[in-house]
């Protein structure tokens, strides 16, 4: 019973630090705010960012409360887990383990997010909404890339560098 406990908050509380980063993301590269996927991040997460941006207000496009709040349900996980298992932590190591985590969970997500573009690019015709958000999330980190990389007869290896730097830095932050 504690195991799947256990398993069921730290899956809801990391789900919701996804849909918490995902809207701090959106923001940053500007995605289409009207889109069938930004609306059921917002729909998800107003509820506690709302009531919080009141105390901490956004910094050009970085909405610092839904930063806030993410880093809060990473530490909260890790809190009520740790508590369950009788583990006594401090809470200064764990915030440090705590936005260790939330780095390389927004790292973990721009993985799957890069495979996920990569492999509709093989099967979709561009019509999908969820296409074109993954293509406004990663198309900032994507057109650098292709700008540096010579031509190579119509491939796009940028996808495949970024992934690599990806796992690169995982490994480097790895918990």
């Amino acid at each position: 019973m504690n195991e799947g406990l256990q398993f069921l908050i730290s899956t809801l509380f990391s789900l919701f630090a996804m849909a918490l980063i995902l809207r701090v993301w959106m923001q940053a590269v500007q995605a289409n705010y009207f889109s069938p996927v930004a609306s059921a991040i917002r729909t998800v997460t107003d509820p506690v960012v709302l009531p919080v941006r009141k105390i901490l207000p956004s910094i050009g496009r970085f909405d610092l409360a839904a930063i806030f709040l993410a880093l809060v349900f990473v530490w909260l996980r890790f809190f009520i887990t740790s508590t369950m298992n009788g583990m006594s932590i401090h809470w200064l190591p764990l915030l440090v383990f705590s936005v260790q985590y939330l780095f390389l969970s927004v790292l973990r997500l721009l993985f799957w997010i890069l495979i996920i573009r990569a492999i509709l690019s093989w099967f979709s015709q561009g019509q999908n909404p969820i296409e074109h958000v993954l293509y406004e999330l990663t198309e900032p980190m994507l057109s650098p890339i292709r700008r540096l990389l010579p031509p190579m007869g119509g491939l796009d290896l940028s996808v495949l560098v970024l992934i690599i730097l990806v796992q690169f830095l995982m490994i480097v932050f790895a918990v």
